[in-house]
């Protein structure tokens, strides 16, 4: 078991780092290809919505697809979207080369989450994921850094030909640790479509939309925040990076955790430490000390939703939770590109580069509330809430 979880958080990283590496060099790229750095932030809006998109696409391939077969056909894809973005003659190639690499995304993380959970009693499984998703915040700590610091130093492209490097480690972590998993029994599309049958299902996945969205609000244009408004020379934001990547990978940990304790209180009180939090950035933000504090808040309040938010949904699902699972890696996203685009509104408004800070404080203080809806639907019909599949088996 350690070593399957192993490989795929090795297959995590790879893709964490593609995903977050773009927020540190936006001002390099954006000058390179001569747009303005709102325009720029569409590879971050590009990427997230070929998530949305390949997500279920993926998803339901991988219902008729060998799990390790897809997992690895999935990396594949990765390599092959930063081996584009690496030679993009121009802005478009660029972006389109964002898109091919974000269809290995949410598949991935959706696939992962049930081969994860499935290796694990039900009172372990947001212990799996945290360490699925460990990858990710590890990335953000190491990959994501160290690319802004290859990027700013020898030039972007180098940074994405590394990354197209990290997919093929993971490529061949996946092909030598992950055994053969066969086809799920009884897998087929309208069971996985029954699943978004339960209101409890489309609420975590809004709550998904909303609350991590919240973080892409602020982080998305954290480069020119920092550089513009705090007065952090653009050396630092790698330093910067650095520290939210930390408070993901401590965010993930506690997150994962407390869920498998007490999964709703933990999800409430990480949204409501978000939003006041990120309200708060727009103040911080104006001081080199607070703001670097403020980041690794963000961070972690972020990514302790995460483990509860993909447990809710594989409960909530039980019996078909593969569509369901790679969907709600799509709603992250889908709340990525929102919260990106919205930023990106509010800075072309001319309410500065803090703006996007309110714009995260408002969407996370939404799934808050969806959240207390959600249990207020669950203690009036307990019985219509409680998973009613068999058990998850555990493999040994």
């Amino acid at each position: 078991m350690p070593l399957v979880l192993l490989a795929l958080a090795i297959g995590a990283f790879s893709i964490g780092t593609t995903e977050f590496v773009i927020m540190g060099l936006l001002p390099e790229i954006a000058a390179d290809y001569g747009v303005s750095i709102p325009t720029a932030g569409l590879l971050v809006t590009g990427y997230a919505l070929g998530v949305v998109v390949g997500a279920p696409l993926m998803a339901v391939l991988g219902t008729r697809v060998n799990r390790k077969r897809m997992l690895m056909l999935l990396l594949g894809l990765l390599v092959l979207g930063n081996a584009l973005s690496a030679v993009a003659p121009g802005f478009g190639v660029m972006l389109t080369g964002r898109v091919v690499a974000s269809l290995a995304h949410g598949a991935f993380f959706g696939i992962g989450s049930v081969v994860a959970a499935d290796l694990v009693a039900p009172d372990k499984k947001a212990g799996a994921l945290a360490t699925l998703f460990a990858g990710l915040t590890v990335a953000n700590v190491v990959g994501v850094p160290l690319g802004t610091f290859l990027g700013q130093g020898v030039g972007w492209r180098a940074t994405f030909a590394v990354v197209a490097a990290l997919g093929v480690v993971g490529l061949i972590g996946i092909a030598r640790l992950v055994p053969e998993l066969p086809r799920p029994e009884g897998a087929h599309l309208r069971r996985e479509l029954g699943a978004f049958r339960n209101p409890q299902v489309l609420l975590a996945m809004t709550m998904t939309v909303l609350g991590f969205g919240g973080v892409f609000a602020a982080i998305t244009y954290i480069a020119p925040m920092m550089t513009e408004v705090t007065g952090y020379s653009e050396g630092s934001v790698t330093w910067l990076l650095v520290l939210f990547g930390a408070g993901m990978f401590l965010g993930n940990l506690v997150g994962g955790r407390f869920a498998d304790r007490s999964l709703m209180p933990m999800l409430c009180t990480a949204l409501g430490g978000l939003a006041v939090v990120l309200a708060l950035f727009t103040l911080t933000a104006h001081n080199k000390a607070t703001a670097a504090v403020t980041i690794v808040l963000v961070g972690a309040l972020g990514f302790a939703t995460v483990p509860p938010l993909q447990k809710r949904v594989l409960d909530q699902a039980h019996g078909a939770p593969t569509l369901a699972s790679a969907v709600n890696i799509g709603a992250f996203n889908l709340g990525n590109a929102l919260a990106a685009w919205l930023g990106g509104l509010a800075i072309s408004a001319g309410l500065g580069y803090t703006a996007p800070n309110w714009v995260g404080a408002l969407l996370a203080a939404s799934a808050l509330a969806l959240a207390f809806w959600s249990i207020a639907l669950e203690r009036r019909s307990p019985a219509a809430a409680a998973p009613t599949a068999a058990p998850v088996p555990v493999h040994h």
